[in-house]
């Protein structure tokens, strides 16, 4: 999609409102066409050049009801202009979050997250003002064809003089549209550079502390924002230029018909209500001009807009910004359970999700619901889980092509599976791959022998639960990180936090569960917050709970007691668990070694002491890096 198509498309959004909103800015130009000629009747009338029956007061009483009646006007075009800019600024945002929420979760923005917030504010405020000054400049548009028709019926000399400017401006525009991208571009990075370096300082206080770095971080924020005062500058700069160009060609308009217009009058031929109605015009018909002007210069600024906010869609088409019904949270296919099989929301069987590799003929469309306010249930209902089938699973990271290769892996209901390796070997990719957190380059993953499509859709309570290797909290109550936003069932909050060995904490804590844990849970410990996030998986009654290394933070004992609980109270609860631990390698019934992004060995803990000499090392402590 080119900028041009985007700019249409979000006319189209609500095409109603934006012909609202045309005709009333139109109006709102086209307005002062009565004040000039009232202006020049006044003039004529006071050179006795017309005769009128209500004289001079009639006609100052006439321009009083016009100016209000253009007040009227003008707050009933801001009232629509207003409904416009934020439906559209809206839609995009809306859309740009609710794809960044269907990306697999490891990669779902590819930037920092301050430069993510640049694109959501400065870089879609820019595309709201490029379509909010095309109606100005329409209206403007309708105002200089009436008023031309008017002036030329005048003096056709004089009227050529006005759009002399207008040429001008078109031309100093079309010569700096390169360097209008380069500065906006430039200005747009750095501006991203500072908010993402403000976002790494914000989370990363207690590091730099340690470290002693606050003052060679302050220094980098400095030269960033040094940086970004440049460019800044220099976009400014270029922009008041232009602006500048475009008034002051105006100005050198008006002067030269002054001039013109002095001769003309002196002959006779022009009278002062003519010289009257050109000054007032110009001053409107200099405004298109100015608009012209400024909306190419936003056109220019809203291409290079576009093509950042492209980037954050990671190669999704760019259509789905402009998608009116597109929501993409739940509004995939779904799966119910009918005669042990699953059926996808469109009546076929077999499936689950949609196949990005092959879309279907309706593109975006096929996303979209087609009631707007058809609300679907987000979840997909799968049978009970008896045995999950990872069959030649690869993923490769783009950056350093490592990653996981051809992996076959089997879980039936009710095991416990490790799996192991040295640092390095892939743990954390394959549960990644797994769940659909990262999008798997090859193989396939079954559910009780039935393929799962979209395994980001599917790996959700309650199919699956995951705790991942470093816990996410909130700035908010203990009891809302657990619960985040489910119903509380009774005792379950009671059982989750039993279950994860936290109930003794709960008791230390000033306010119990409802105790502020602060931004990223820095009020708690990183036991505290390891075991915070078990429970948060805990309260959700699943099929299988997935632990990513969840005994990084924990003592031996704690973990002891954290397996056995979950064994004792849960029946036929089915684990994928990353650790190098013994006492979660003691409890596997099977054991999976990576190394090298591929499986080395597996077995029982028994077996692996015996075939294993990786396997020897992670359980005796031997492991060197």
């Amino acid at each position: 999609m080119k900028t041009r198509h985007f700019f249409w498309s979000l006319i189209k959004y609500r095409p109603g409102l934006y012909l609202l909103n045309l005709l009333a800015w139109s109006l709102i130009h086209m307005a002062p066409l009565v004040p000039g000629l009232l202006t020049k009747a006044y003039f004529d009338y006071l050179e006795g050049n017309i005769s009128l029956s209500y004289g001079a007061w009639g006609i100052a009483a006439l321009l009083v009801g016009a100016a209000l009646g253009r007040i009227a006007i003008i707050f009933g075009g801001f009232m629509t202009d207003v409904h416009f800019r934020f439906r559209t600024s809206m839609l995009v945002r809306r859309n740009m979050l609710a794809h960044i929420l269907k990306e697999p979760g490891a990669r779902a923005i590819p930037c920092s997250p301050g430069e993510a917030i640049s694109n959501f504010r400065d870089d879609v405020e820019q595309t709201e003002e490029a379509v909010s000054w095309s109606v100005d400049t329409l209206g403007l548009i309708g105002f200089v064809i009436v008023a031309s028709w008017i002036l030329v019926s005048i003096d056709l000399q004089l009227t050529v003089l006005v759009f002399v400017p207008l040429i001008l401006v078109v031309t100093a525009a079309q010569i700096a549209t390169a360097r209008i991208q380069k500065y906006r571009a430039a200005s747009r990075e750095s501006t991203a550079k500072v908010t993402g370096a403000i976002s790494e300082m914000f989370a990363n206080v207690q590091a730099i502390q340690v470290a002693g770095a606050e003052k060679r971080v302050v220094e980098r924020f400095a030269r960033l924002s040094e940086n970004r005062r440049e460019s800044m500058v220099k976009d400014k700069l270029l922009t008041e230029t232009l602006s500048s160009i475009f008034t002051n060609s105006v100005n050198l308009g008006t002067g030269l018909i002054l001039v013109l217009a002095s001769y003309k009058m002196r002959s006779g031929s022009f009278t002062v209500g003519d010289l009257a109605l050109f000054v007032y015009y110009l001053t409107f018909v200099t405004q298109l001009i100015s608009n012209a002007g400024n909306f190419m210069t936003f056109y220019k600024q809203m291409g290079v807009s576009f093509q950042r906010i492209k980037i954050m869609l990671q190669g999704a088409p760019a259509s789905l910004l402009t998608a009116a019904n597109y929501i993409g949270i739940g509004r995939g296919k779904r799966t119910n359970v009918r005669d042990g099989s699953f059926s996808s929301l469109d009546g076929g069987a077999g499936t689950m999700g949609q196949d990005h590799e092959n879309p279907s003929p309706g593109g975006v469309q096929s996303e979209i619901s087609e009631a707007e306010g058809e609300q679907l249930d987000p979840a997909v209902q799968a049978p009970p889980l008896e045995l999950l089938q990872v069959q030649g699973l690869s993923y490769r990271y783009p950056d350093t092509g490592r990653g996981i290769q051809n992996i076959n892996l089997q879980i039936k209901r009710g095991s416990f599976t490790v799996v192991t390796g040295m640092i390095g070997s892939g743990k954390t990719t394959l549960v990644r791959s797994i769940l659909g957190l990262l999008p798997a380059q090859s193989g396939e993953i079954r559910w009780n022998n039935e393929k799962i499509e979209e395994p980001a859709d599917f790996f959700i309570p309650p199919q699956s639960a995951y705790t991942a290797q470093i816990p996410r909290l909130y700035s908010d109550k203990l009891r809302n990180n657990i619960l985040l936003g489910i119903t509380e069932k009774p005792g379950s909050l009671q059982r989750a936090l039993h279950a994860a060995v936290m109930e003794e904490d709960i008791k230390h804590l000033q306010q119990g569960l409802d105790t502020m844990v602060g931004p990223r849970g820095v009020k708690l410990s990183g036991g505290q917050a390891q075991r915070t996030a078990a429970a948060r998986m805990l309260v959700r009654d699943a099929e299988l709970y997935v632990f990513d290394d969840l005994s990084s933070a924990l003592d031996v004992e704690t973990e002891r007691q954290l397996w056995e609980r979950l064994f004792h109270e849960r029946e036929d609860v089915t684990c994928l668990v990353i650790s190098h631990r013994k006492s979660a390698l003691s409890h596997a019934d099977h054991i999976v070694v990576l190394s090298g992004g591929q499986i080395e060995a597996e077995g029982t803990a028994d077996e692996l002491l015996v075939k294993s000499e990786s396997f020897r090392q992670l359980w005796h402590g031997e492991e060197t890096g």
